[in-house]
């Protein structure tokens, strides 16, 4: 099975920046690679912040982009949301029972688990015991899964990035609910930090993929400040088998020169015009 891991495409008005690029057209290059080069993809999955601030209008505009886009897209909620303003905008997007976006489905018998950790005015990730209970509920019925959010719902060792992590009283009852359910969660998937992370938590595999928009740089000493720029742009292809994972990142808006090289010892130094 293949999908495609995007996130944090923080659209805006046609034309206006977010940071020092334009989020619309970079969003529309990762559209047209993708599907180019991964139209057997079974899923574009897209981890939230899928607007800078929020307005009806540039979910409308997020609509009307992959309106003709060949391939099924699934979106979540990111802390630049508003829950009712997507929810305007596609009424017909399955929520929970308490209006949260949680949604789930079955992909080649895997439960794919779309969770919503959109906060009120905070950039921090919020995951109650209203939310925790659907997921566990989706956990409890299914053998293997993989989980889709957001917020990063664990520390990434980044000072100035995990305040705005799922909040800490949050985090308790969710880890163990991941320790819990450990054997059957094959990956989870976030974006929110704009830098790819991978590690193991709880036992389970997890990576962030980078933003579509502007990236962070990683630094593991400054606690207050997000560092960031205008660094090339990347999504994620994952390649699932049985409980193995493999993963290709994507450079899509690179614009240098690429050359083609030999992989026969005696052709390996030569480049292909």
């Amino acid at each position: 099975m293949k999908f495609i891991h995007i996130s944090d495409i923080h659209l805006t008005a046609p034309g206006a920046p977010a940071g020092a690029v334009d989020p619309l057209a970079r969003f529309k290059l990762a559209l047209a690679d993708v599907a180019e080069n991964h139209a057997d993809a079974a899923r574009v999955i897209i981890t939230g912040d899928l607007t800078h601030w929020g307005e009806v209008a540039t979910y409308q505009l997020l609509k009307e982009v992959l309106e003709d886009f060949p391939l099924p897209v699934r979106l979540l909620l990111g802390n630049h949301d508003n829950r009712a303003n997507f929810c305007s905008v596609f009424p017909d997007h399955p929520v929970d029972e308490n209006g949260y976006v949680n949604h789930a489905e079955d992909v080649d018998a895997v439960r794919f688990i779309y969770l919503d950790t959109l906060g009120e005015r905070t950039h921090a990730g919020h995951f109650g015991a209203d939310r925790r209970a659907w997921l566990e509920n989706e956990l409890t019925s299914c053998t293997r899964a993989r989980i889709f959010l957001h917020h990063n719902p664990m520390s990434v060792a980044l000072p100035a990035e995990d305040p705005i992590a799922v909040i800490a009283e949050d985090q308790i009852e969710l880890h163990a609910l991941l320790r819990q359910y450990a054997d059957r969660i094959d990956y989870f998937h976030f974006g929110h930090v704009h830098t790819p992370v991978h590690g193991v938590f709880e036992g389970i595999p997890f990576a962030a993929v980078p933003s579509t928009g502007n990236q962070t740089i990683p630094d593991l000493s400054e606690p207050k400040w997000l560092k960031g720029g205008a660094l090339d742009p990347a999504y994620f292809v994952v390649l699932a088998e049985g409980r193995n994972t493999l993963m290709h990142q994507i450079p899509f808006a690179f614009s240098g020169e690429v050359g083609l090289f030999g992989i026969e010892w005696e052709d390996a130094l030569e480049v292909k015009d």
